[in-house]
């Protein structure tokens, strides 16, 4: 799933009693060759793609994270992050450990290894119960893995079943088509799986549940094949699009088509324009060879990623009025990029509209919006962000429309949009 994270990729693999692992920095294809294939032995794997919220961007701090300790060796993928991490870290340091990267994922190698219970399985618990924030982890020993959600499912995690009668275990349900495995379904927030040969899947329950998906899923991150906790991912963005629509249908603004910005604005263009009547067009072409711009670490390297990646269709634009629609406004410097594009490209108006609401705090919970003073709609208003992007109009989607696009059966993290920093440390 390189969607997820583009810096670096990694593997570890049991077999007969040892873990290997091969990780780096790069893509999947870059790293994986024939050679690094035939190294990882066994039936047995997890596999991490890195996309940073901690940490530097050095090749230690790629995912598995392997360590040797008293029950014999270890690996551990995480997607999440982890609030406390600092003072956790703080107090193994404290007392004597010696970390080897940046990443609040190597705290729980060290509370495992210094835990004394006999069983790795009750040396997990105990590291969680002193672990707090958002986490899906997967813990692998030479002849187990043990799979972990957080007792609010903020990041997602689903099980299915290959045709050879292994499992599988993924972020998103897409990883599923993609080798033929049958989905069975979510892995339960609170919920432990173990996995062994000799055992079927054991389910433990350690923490009681208390639901809150991250709306950004639904919003940017996930892939739009995915099913997230039940919920189409592509269905979620169209009833985000024709919401927009809806708030718009009373506009005096004659718009002559509704043009997406490729790829995670097509869906909510493509249900704006069903909703409103006005054509659909692809005004932008994206080179899909580039990468996705938002998870890039460096403002500079999404700048230059936009320059690369999206090319505006002249001979539809020219002259015409442009109803826009992209997933987010997070620091609005592509979005600037894009309205001058377009209308260096001959649009004659360009009317921005955002399929999610203002993002006005940074999230803590594994989305890479650390610093209120990059959100650019903490620094602005509505209109200030406008005149910014040098816009002709701009609109977002509230937060009740994003609450009832994705579906009001539940509650969901929303941290970004309205501050409430429900998991406290």
């Amino acid at each position: 799933m390189q969607h997820r994270g583009q810096e670096a990729t990694g593997i570890s693999s049991s077999c007969d009693g040892k873990i290997y692992t091969k990780k780096d920095r790069g893509l999947v294809s870059e790293v994986f060759n024939e050679e690094a294939l035939t190294y990882l032995k066994g039936n047995m794997a997890i596999g991490h793609n890195r996309y940073a919220t901690a940490g530097s961007d050095s090749v230690l701090d790629a995912q598995p994270v392997y360590a040797k300790y008293k029950l014999g060796q270890i690996s551990i993928v995480h997607n999440g992050n982890l609030i406390n991490k600092d003072e956790v870290r703080n107090d193994l340091i404290d007392k004597g450990a010696i970390f080897q990267t940046g990443m609040d994922t190597e705290n729980l190698i060290h509370l495992i290894a210094k835990n004394t219970k006999d069983h790795l399985k009750d040396r997990i618990i105990e590291a969680l119960n002193r672990t707090i924030g958002a986490y899906c982890f997967i813990v692998q020993s030479r002849s187990k893995q043990f799979v972990i959600r957080d007792r609010y499912g903020i990041r997602p995690l689903s099980l299915g079943k290959l045709k050879s009668g292994g499992y599988i275990v993924a972020s998103e349900t897409c990883a599923f088509d993609l080798v033929g495995a049958e989905f069975i379904r979510d892995v339960r927030p609170g919920e432990m799986l173990i996995f062994s040969e000799e055992d079927d899947i054991e389910s433990v329950q350690l923490f009681e549940p208390e639901f809150r998906p991250c709306a950004f899923e639904y919003v940017y991150f996930a892939r739009p094949d995915s099913v997230i906790d039940g919920k189409n991912v592509y269905t979620t963005r169209e009833n985000m699009g024709k919401a927009l629509a809806i708030n718009d249908a009373n506009s005096k603004i004659k718009y002559d088509m509704v043009v997406p910005v490729p790829d995670s604005g097509v869906p909510a263009a493509l249900g704006y324009a069903a909703a409103s009547g006005i054509p659909f067009k692809y005004g932008i072409i994206r080179n899909h060879y580039i990468g996705r711009t938002f998870i890039e670490p460096t403002q500079e390297m999404r700048n230059l990623k936009v320059k690369m990646k999206l090319s505006p269709m002249s001979s539809i634009i020219a002259g015409k009025s442009l109803l826009v629609i992209d997933d987010s406004i997070v620091r609005g410097t592509t979005s600037k990029r894009i309205v001058k594009m377009l209308k260096e490209a001959g649009a004659k108006e360009v009317h921005f509209r955002v399929a999610s609401p203002e993002i006005k705090f940074p999230c803590f919970y594994g989305i890479d919006t650390p610093t209120k003073e990059e959100l650019i709609s903490t620094q602005m208003t509505k209109d200030e962000v406008c005149k910014y992007i040098e816009a002709d109009s701009l609109e977002y989607l509230s937060i009740d429309d994003l609450v009832n696009a994705i579906g009001n059966d539940r509650h969901y993290a929303l941290e970004s949009f309205d501050g409430d920093y429900f998991v406290k440390a």
